[in-house]
């Protein structure tokens, strides 16, 4: 049976449409879902509800964000298998143990509290930079968030650790029946720039070696399976942010590696990985590896 999937609630808007993100992929999937509300929700982001000195009040606001969360997920999907779970401690705490079994943790973009006209709230920004499991940020666009598209783009560096991203992508892609945009930023360094090239000249060496590792990449993860996924790979000069930030105007998922060292407690997504989750326009999954 497939692992459950973990999704966070808090009420605001764009958590329960993490939760209707989060019923779609796991009716995709064939697994359960399980909605985490964690009590101590409101004081991390800056929120204080008005309850006064009412402990009956609050009691009552706090059973009343994942049963209305619950009840939204089996208003979309009857059949899927749906429970919840409310924790005592922070959002970010409550995510990150929960990651450790679960196939993903899916939160919204931004939560109710203070701080929620930032572009990317501070529970979903701390739980993709520190969870075991993938983080998907349901983000961007209506279209986007609803799989329109049926598209999934994967990003690959130079690293040599991008199986685990591409291999999750590929997943996503199949589930969808739709293709993989493989895409590798490269460019060309100040020093080596060339003059304008002729007609007849051959590809430039940064580009043929941006192909390469694409193929490599790819090779190495199609072997194990997903034979049926289209995968279109592209090459592009320029850089990475952007090049992904274009692409995922017509995806339905925008997949992307981050590094967890052991041991490191200090915030682990890189430039790349912060720019795709503060201005993706569709969801972004963040895939851990070593």
């Amino acid at each position: 049976m497939e692992r459950e999937l973990i999704v966070g609630a808090d009420g605001s808007e764009e958590s329960l449409s993490a939760v209707d993100w989060a019923v779609d992929e796991a009716v995709r999937r064939g697994a359960p879902l399980r909605i985490v509300y964690a009590s101590a929700w409101e004081r991390y982001e800056g929120h204080k509800p008005s309850f006064g000195t009412h402990r009956g009040a609050a009691r009552t606001y706090t059973e009343h964000i994942p049963a209305q969360a619950v009840t939204r997920a089996h208003t979309r999907a009857p059949a899927l298998k749906v429970t919840s779970d409310v924790r005592v401690e922070d959002p970010v705490t409550a995510l990150v143990q929960e990651a450790a079994g679960a196939a993903a943790v899916v939160v919204g973009c931004r939560g109710r509290g203070e701080l929620a006209g930032l572009l990317l709230g501070s529970v979903s920004l701390s739980t993709a930079a520190h969870a075991a499991a993938p983080v998907i940020v349901v983000r961007g666009g209506r279209q986007n968030r609803a799989g329109g598209f049926q598209r999934v783009v994967v990003g690959i560096d130079e690293g040599d650790k991008a199986e685990a991203a591409v291999a999750f992508a590929l997943r996503a892609a199949e589930l969808r029946g739709g293709e993989l945009r493989a895409v590798h930023a490269w460019r060309c360094p100040a020093h080596e720039a060339p003059e304008p090239p002729r007609a007849a000249e051959p590809t430039d060496f940064h580009q043929v070696r941006a192909e390469t590792r694409l193929e490599e990449v790819l090779r190495a993860v199609v072997a194990l399976g997903h034979t049926a996924v289209r995968v279109r790979r592209d090459a592009v000069e320029g850089l990475a942010r952007a090049a992904l930030l274009d692409a995922s105007t017509t995806a339905d998922l925008l997949v992307v590696g981050a590094r967890r060292r052991k041991g490191h407690v200090g915030m682990q997504l890189g430039p790349v990985n912060h720019a795709v989750l503060h201005h993706s326009a569709c969801p972004v999954a963040v895939v851990p590896h070593d």
